[in-house]
């Protein structure tokens, strides 16, 4: 009976190491890697990859950017939802309904 209780301990104790760690989705300051950003964008401004990937289909990522003083995306289009939370200063969004999709 002993010998079992063991290997069941053991057994449980293996599965939860052997379990992949939940995605993080709470980040310090000091926790966020910043880089430069992709060839499209101005030099100048720096991004973070906080989850996911932004260059997958699936369109479920977020990142962050950290972008100097009168900074200027050039314009462009995605294909799916975005969601923009601005942490300090002010971010200015202009609109064409224009714009083909690529």
């Amino acid at each position: 009976m002993t010998k079992t209780i063991f290997l069941l301990v053991l057994l449980c104790a293996a599965v939860l190491v052997a379990a992949p760690a939940p995605p993080q989705n709470a980040f310090s300051p000091d926790q966020i890697k910043f880089g430069p950003v992709p060839p499209a964008l101005a030099p100048g401004a720096q991004l973070a990859v906080l989850e996911g990937d932004p260059m997958a289909s699936s369109g479920d990522f977020t990142i962050r950017l950290k972008m100097p003083d009168g900074y200027r995306i050039p314009l462009h289009w995605h294909p799916k939802r975005e969601n923009v939370t601005v942490v300090s200063g002010s971010f200015k969004v202009g609109e064409t309904a224009s714009m083909p999709p690529k």
